[in-house]
């Protein structure tokens, strides 16, 4: 795995990619601290690949609201039904938000919401998959790996008109 770490405007983020491999692909954005990420792992390697300076050309431009979709190669890794809720949060436009509940109902498995929460918290590909744009059945911001904070201000970056608080539930 090869990564590079840059500062932007939401702390320190690292950006991984799967070069060597299949599949071949952007593997994971996230930031410092960000639950469910261990951090760089031991074997990884720094690295300034195309790949990775395209993800983190993408992301400043996206984070100066200047880009809206993400055109990068995506390899996340995952279980087939974490990859069927990835691919269910990239049919969010820009600016919309659904909730967890939506979101399992789309996919077809309505009773399936506490499952498709937890598979949206494991998501390694941060912003680019947008789980940000899920919020709870009640309109307040709930659980988001890279922190509550993070995740208002990408939902305000995008004018989403959902009625959402800091005053979240867990």
């Amino acid at each position: 795995m090869q990564y590079l770490e840059m500062e932007t405007t939401l702390g320190n983020t690292i950006f991984a990619a799967n070069e060597d491999a299949e599949p071949h692909g952007l593997a994971g954005i996230w930031f410092d601290n960000q639950r469910h990420f261990n951090g760089v792992q031991a074997g990884w390697q720094r690295s300034d690949s195309a790949l990775l300076q395209d993800a983190a050309q993408q992301l400043q431009a996206y984070l100066a609201g200047d880009l809206a979709e993400f055109k990068l190669p995506l390899a996340p890794q995952g279980t087939a039904f974490q990859h069927n809720v990835w691919q269910a949060l990239q049919q969010i436009p820009y600016g919309a938000t659904c909730t967890y509940g939506e979101l399992a109902e789309r996919m077809q498995q309505p009773k399936a919401v506490r499952a498709v929460a937890v598979a949206i918290g494991r998501n390694p590909l941060t912003i680019v998959i947008p789980c940000h744009r899920v919020v709870g059945s009640n309109g307040k911001l709930t659980g988001y790996a890279g922190g509550l904070e993070r995740k208002a201000w990408l939902l305000a970056l995008e004018g989403s008109t959902a009625n959402f608080k800091l005053t979240a539930e867990a």
